[in-house]
């Protein structure tokens, strides 16, 4: 299918995102457990050199570093809230 076309209700496109450097480590961490092979994977995924890559996860590595952890054992104030979101009727005027 094309990135733009139309349709009865008017023109349509695809919007097209390429992948991240943060996504292609992310998918290099499914194939090895080795950094150094991670960058040199997300390096060649992305088609950028691998010192882009290594700045990235250093970047990566600093924040991983700062999260915080959820407690294990859910306690009273951690409940779970559940909303619904009902749609107003909309009266039709006859005249």
């Amino acid at each position: 299918m094309p990135a733009a076309w139309k349709t009865k209700y008017g023109g349509r496109r695809v919007r097209h995102d390429p992948p991240t450097i943060e996504e292609a480590l992310e998918a290099a961490q499914c194939f090895t457990d080795d950094e150094a092979s991670q960058i040199e994977v997300a390096a060649q995924l992305m088609g950028v050199t691998e010192d882009e890559v290594r700045t990235v996860a250093l970047r990566a590595q600093r924040r991983s570093t700062i999260q915080r952890v959820a407690p294990a054992q859910p306690s009273a104030s951690g409940r779970a809230v559940i909303v619904e979101r009902r749609t107003t009727r909309r009266r039709i005027a006859i005249p």
